[in-house]
């Protein structure tokens, strides 16, 4: 069946890419992963609309997407909450929704967090590059053209009307992530933790850092206590492959938390973001405080399983509604 157009860009905001899960294995190549920095939240939006988990969606920063609806559809918006309006009317987040031809839908500025995400039921028509129709900006590939999207951009998707059905679904309560201006971040210690000093741990895990205006997709630049290496150590290792949540600590001492957009580092890494806590990254903006705390690997592991239970009650939650469930993984 041909792609069927659902959405008309009116305005972009400062930065909207097509975002799914991104591309994975391809590292040794130089390829990135790109993908949703916000994976849990895109995951929950395809899940309330009935697609796959992988499905591509709209990643929004921090505000300004106008769009207008081209044909009757069912969408859901999660993550950060940028206040969206459906036709000028507050419209609720982490629930499905049923648009029609002519509807207008817009975001203002960031009331928490920092990225929106909006999926279609169907999902977004895209050519798929490595098994991924993520956007990865530095290359030019992935998404529409490699590219932001701009206005007038016309977007489609494949049998939306299949998912009208969806229109209702929710996260409830205690499910919905809550987002504040200051983090604490779990992470297990890094593959170069040896070449630090026990003062410079310490310090690491006791005081807090602020995110800089620096930061994007590549990386999160934070501000604050020095994190000197050893004395007598050079200033940078042999380049190695990274993962997104690795804490670099360049020259000057201060970290950068890596995120999907590169696949090497030369710089030591102190530690990594645990799995189960990446996707905060992609609600931290600039003048966040951030706290590391460490934990296990035994830890670790309960937590990103606790983050996947959140997923299956969900699913369990539509799970009596076939047309709903007809895309979703098991």
């Amino acid at each position: 069946m041909a792609a069927v157009k659902v959405l008309q860009i009116l305005a972009s905001g400062p930065l909207t890419t097509l975002q799914d899960l991104g591309r994975t294995g391809y590292g040794a190549f130089g390829v990135p992963p790109s993908g949703a920095v916000d994976a849990f939240s895109l995951r929950i939006g395809n899940l309330l609309v009935g697609n796959p988990d992988h499905t591509a969606g709209l990643e929004i920063t921090l505000m300004g997407l106008r769009a207008k609806v081209l044909s009757e559809m069912v969408v859901a918006i999660t993550g950060g909450d940028m206040q969206p309006l459906h036709n000028g009317r507050p419209l609720p987040m982490w629930e499905a929704a049923l648009l029609n031809p002519g509807d207008t839908l817009s975001f203002q500025v960031a009331k928490t967090g920092c990225r929106s995400y909006l999926t279609v039921g169907g999902g977004f028509e895209a050519p798929k590059i490595m098994g991924s129709a993520a956007t990865n900006l530095s290359t030019g590939f992935g998404g529409l053209d490699g590219r932001a999207l701009k206005k007038g951009d016309l977007l489609a998707s494949h049998s939306p009307h299949t998912h009208l059905g969806c229109a209702g679904n929710r996260l409830h309560g205690a499910m919905v992530p809550e987002y504040a201006d200051n983090w604490r971040l779990r992470v297990i210690w890094g593959p170069q933790e040896p070449d630090f000093p026990q003062a410079t741990k310490t310090r690491f895990l006791k005081d807090a850092f602020t995110v800089t205006s620096e930061s994007d997709r590549t990386g999160i630049r934070l501000k604050g206590p020095l994190l000197p290496a050893k004395e007598g150590l050079p200033t940078s290792i042999i380049s190695e492959g990274v993962v997104p949540g690795a804490i670099q600590v360049p020259g000057s001492g201060q970290p950068i938390i890596l995120l999907g957009e590169t696949v090497t580092g030369g710089y030591r890494k102190i530690a990594t973001v645990i799995s189960a806590d990446l996707p905060w990254l992609g609600q931290i903006r600039p003048d966040h405080g951030v706290k590391f705390e460490a934990v296990t690997l035994s830890e670790a592991q309960k937590a990103l399983q606790k983050r996947e239970d959140t997923l299956n009650r969900l699913r369990e939650q539509i799970g009596s509604h076939p047309i709903c469930t007809q895309g979703t993984t098991p």
